[in-house]
């Protein structure tokens, strides 16, 4: 069976945006609550360890293939590779998010003569959590898709 790994992805982006909607609307939050979910220095910090942490390892190339796993025909040894690029990026995602949640937990920890912004800035520090698990949501089935490619063609090596 030959799997579009960015259908997919595209069929999860869209799952996950359908129930973070009803989320927001069914709580009547009202629109602007999709702002509370956007920090810019959180996704950039994991974006900043994720990125050049495949680059020094040398994943990088390995890492993008995983996009295309299915659709273009991979060695045993490349889907391996592959594999091993999408764990070293859920790695990264977690280590990464876990550092920006002790920084944002560090701030918050500083300015704690200002009761009032105690709930914003605890919020932030949950936010690159989430991030860290919206990544592992596309992750995964780079994963699984790579895995499941490397048994078909040793299923069909035998």
């Amino acid at each position: 069976m030959k799997r579009n790994i960015r259908l997919v992805l595209l069929g999860e982006l869209l799952l996950f945006v359908a129930v973070f909607a009803l989320n927001i609307i069914g709580g009547n939050w009202g629109a602007s609550a999709i702002l509370w979910f956007i920090d810019i220095p959180s996704f950039l910090l994991i974006a900043l360890v994720l990125i050049p942490g495949l680059l020094i390892m040398g994943e990088w190339k390995n890492f993008t293939k995983a996009f295309s796993v299915g659709l273009k025909p991979y060695s045993l040894l490349e889907l391996k590779n592959i594999i091993g690029a999408v764990e070293a990026a859920q790695k990264l995602t977690v280590f990464a998010a876990l550092f920006a949640i002790i920084i944002s937990g560090v701030l918050l920890l500083g300015k704690l003569d200002d009761l009032s912004t105690i709930g914003a800035n605890l919020a932030i520090c949950f936010l690159s959590g989430l991030y860290a698990v919206i990544l592992e949501f596309f992750l995964l089935p780079l994963k699984l898709n790579a895995e499941h490619k490397m048994n078909e063609e040793m299923d069909f090596g035998e």
